[in-house]
């Protein structure tokens, strides 16, 4: 049984930093994307960043390029979001998901497997 377990999420002022971590376990598949999804109220979930294990292959999206940094350690299996110069607008609850085929990386639907989820807050 797949199980992942974010953790991390804060409350910080703008231009603060946080690292979140995904803790997965039962995986077994050979290669898989690991992703970061978001999502504030009223709005539709997003992807933050991607991690594929095959190649290490890293994706962003545009309102984070330069500001976050996903990473993977292969050996705990775990997933990280390095987040730096926060925003309000970065508000959300932070979601971690794994996929085995996705296209494109930012879409939900192709993820099979979530966490319940670590609150950000960013207050100006």
């Amino acid at each position: 049984q797949v199980q992942l377990v974010e953790s991390g999420g804060g409350s910080v002022q703008a231009g603060g930093s946080l690292r979140l971590s995904c803790a997965a376990s039962g995986l077994t598949y050979s290669r898989y994307f690991m992703a970061w999804f978001r999502q504030a109220p009223g709005k539709e979930r997003e992807g933050v960043a991607a991690f594929f294990t095959n190649g290490g292959i890293t994706y962003y999206a545009d309102s984070v390029k330069g500001r976050f940094t996903i990473s993977h350690d292969n050996a705990k299996n775990t997933l990280y979001l390095r987040m730096h110069g926060l925003k309000p607008t970065d508000t959300a609850m932070y979601y971690c998901a794994v996929g085995l085929r996705v296209a494109p990386w930012s879409s939900p639907s192709d993820y099979h497997y979530w966490g319940q989820g670590t609150q950000v807050t960013v207050s100006s």
